[in-house]
């Protein structure tokens, strides 16, 4: 008990530790819902050079992640700790290129490689910040419960950044109207170009200025978060060399370490299924402006739509902490993230109604909410249970973070360079006040079809992974004999 009472984290160290993961919500975020259709309506790059953009942008951001993770394993212990330095030092340099990403440059060719270099120049950065913030959980405290504590300290924080990304960049631009083309087709085949022309004229350069305007008003708002809140995460917490620890421990190479974490079964089968619930969420992440937009008509209320998912995520995250603490872990994935099922089929089955997509979207909040925090409560787990059968090898809880991470942004990369090809070859309008008929139905197959495919595959997946509450009780036990 005196041991214990020694590893309990005060409510202002939780607070400070959660408020680190905020900079990495606001800006996935913000560049989850609107970089898409930033780039293809605001900067007018073509739907096939963005694709092309989004997905090596989370490719490399893919890739970089167990890139990090290796060389946080070969970091050294300083007076800071041995993953704070890089989340200081990563901070200046992320905010520079995230700003950059919403910049248009005046130049008639290169604007492809530009978007390109600072996105995964950004996804680098911010992946130097994030992944030695995930490991901090298993540096802050042995406790399981005090890790579950911060943990869901960390994911209501989070989940509020991203309603605060939402909120920011979707309040600021959605004061200025973008201004679109209407399709020719509204119009005689004998004057059609002469219309189009004369909209041309009346939607000028001045309209789509403000809008250009707007996005980087919101990235340096966004930009000033992220320093404050880097700024409590350094002042705030203190990493725990010990918590990591235990008695028998004796150093193991990286690589060794690497083939030690990849057979270990309750990893990869937790791995496998968020790997489909992160991909069913992020393509409706990723579609949905495009969605609200276009298919259901709401042009001036797509950002009011996103920042209701997000408050209903916030809102929920206490209520799943407490749901997974009285039933279980593992009953709370099949509950929580299969509950956006039918919300998801609703949206796109019944006709376009502002009220109804409110209600759906507040719904499919709390399904948002539980897949944000079941990952990062249940990967602690999995290290308790891979210490105790290789008692003798320590320092991995970079590789289990990181390669996590990286197996959903690949895929996330391919499947969201996948989706805004198929919206090119549906025949996607640039600035178009609508769009052709196969365009939305591409988009109504994105956010729900294949997302409730994916929900459903993860959930058959779920039923493989080992670790109940009756397995981490008895690893608790273990692991305090084995200190």
């Amino acid at each position: 008990r005196l041991q214990e009472s020694r590893e309990r984290l005060s409510v202002c160290s939780k607070l400070c530790y959660a408020v680190g993961g905020a900079p990495y919500q606001i800006t996935g975020c913000a560049l989850g819902f609107f970089l898409q259709i930033y780039l293809l309506d605001v900067a007018q790059v073509d739907a096939f050079y963005a694709s092309i953009i989004l997905f090596a942008g989370r490719v490399w951001d893919a890739i970089t992640d167990p890139m990090v993770g290796f060389f946080i394993s070969k970091t050294s212990w300083t007076r800071f700790g041995r993953l704070m330095p890089w989340i200081m030092f990563s901070t200046p340099f992320a905010i520079i290129s995230y700003f950059l990403i919403w910049f248009v440059p005046n130049i008639s060719r290169g604007q492809v490689m530009w978007y390109l270099v600072f996105y995964c120049a950004f996804q680098t950065l911010v992946t130097c910040f994030h992944v030695p913030y995930s490991a901090l959980t298993m540096f802050i405290s042995r406790e399981q419960s005090e890790r579950d504590s911060a943990t869901a300290y960390r994911m209501t924080v989070e989940v509020l950044g991203t309603v605060l990304g939402t909120a920011i960049q979707g309040q600021i631009v959605g004061k200025v109207d973008t201004p679109c083309i209407e399709s020719p087709f509204f119009f005689g085949l004998t004057n059609s170009s002469v219309a189009m022309e004369e909209l041309n004229m009346t939607h000028d350069t001045e309209s789509l200025t403000d809008t250009r305007n707007a996005y980087m008003i919101a990235a340096g708002v966004i930009g000033g978060l992220y320093i404050l809140c880097a700024l409590i995460l350094l002042l705030g917490v203190r990493e725990k060399r010990e918590s990591s620890e235990l008695q028998s421990d004796e150093p193991v190479s990286f690589f060794q370490g690497l083939k030690l974490v990849m057979n270990h079964g309750p990893y990869i089968k937790l791995i496998a299924g968020f790997l489909f619930t992160s991909l069913a969420f992020m393509l409706l992440e990723g579609n949905f402006a495009l969605f609200c937009t276009y298919t259901l008509g709401f042009r001036n209320e797509f950002q009011n739509i996103l920042l209701a998912i997000m408050l209903s995520a916030t809102l929920t995250i206490p209520f799943w902490q407490w749901f997974l603490t009285h039933f279980g872990k593992k009953t709370a994935v099949y509950v929580g993230i299969s509950s956006a099922i039918p919300f998801l089929i609703a949206v796109v089955v019944l006709d376009s109604n502002l009220i109804v997509t409110y209600v759906v979207a507040v719904a499919a909040g709390i399904s948002v909410a539980a897949a944000f925090l079941l990952p990062w409560s249940m990967l602690p787990d999995v290290i308790d249970d891979f210490k105790l059968q290789h008692p003798s090898s320590h320092g991995h809880e970079a590789i289990f973070f990181s390669f996590y991470v990286f197996f959903t942004k690949f895929t996330a990369g391919v499947s969201l360079g996948i989706s805004t090809l198929s919206l090119d070859f549906a025949g996607y309008q640039t600035r178009g006040c609508s769009q052709p008929g196969p365009v939305n139905l591409t988009l109504k197959m994105l956010v729900s079809a294949v997302p409730v495919g994916l929900i459903l595959l993860s959930l058959l997946l779920f039923k493989l992974y080992p670790i109940d509450e009756e397995k981490r009780r008895k690893n608790k036990k273990a692991l305090q004999d084995l200190r």
